[in-house]
């Protein structure tokens, strides 16, 4: 397991509030930017994070994902107090052909079970193509370790480029 693997994977006996706090503290956010991001009312962010929320919808929790930038199925098993898989983790994933670089991932694409992009079909990315590192964030266009673009100009459509 990687550096980024054990930070956003679940803690044994941690709960959906430390969860989401040290997640939130990682990307260093306040409670108002993630709640902005994950487009619910902050107030109920913040019970989330107090632990007077336990039980998210689907949006919520889909939201929630995208906001810090971790796998929707971490969120579904903290909340119903199940572990997570260590065999399912996988690092922070991205389209080459849909991603616009600086952008945030998709919401779907956080979702462990997706392999290929739901809108154009083309596998996810995992990793630089240049140091073969995994992605870490995609708030940057380029790799911390190597300094490569994690989109290169190829995979840029004809309007773009």
């Amino acid at each position: 397991m990687d550096k980024l693997e054990a930070l956003i994977t679940p803690q044994s006996n941690e709960s959906l509030g430390d969860y989401v706090q040290r997640q939130r503290r990682r990307l260093g956010l306040t409670q108002r930017e993630v709640a902005l991001k994950a487009e619910i009312h902050p107030q109920s962010y913040g019970k989330v994070e107090r632990g007077q929320t336990v039980q998210l919808n689907q949006r919520t929790q889909r939201g929630l994902a995208y906001a810090l930038q971790v796998p929707e199925e971490y969120l579904e098993a903290l909340s119903r107090g199940i572990a997570v898989a260590v065999e399912k983790q996988q690092a922070l994933r991205f389209c080459p052909q849909c991603w616009t670089p600086g952008s945030a991932p998709d919401p779907l694409w956080l979702v462990l079970r997706a392999q290929y992009c739901f809108a154009c079909g083309t596998k996810l990315q995992s990793r630089c193509q240049g140091c073969q590192q995994p992605i870490t964030s995609l708030k940057h266009r380029f790799c911390p370790y190597c300094g490569k673009p994690y989109k290169s100009s190829v995979n840029r459509p004809a309007s773009q480029a």
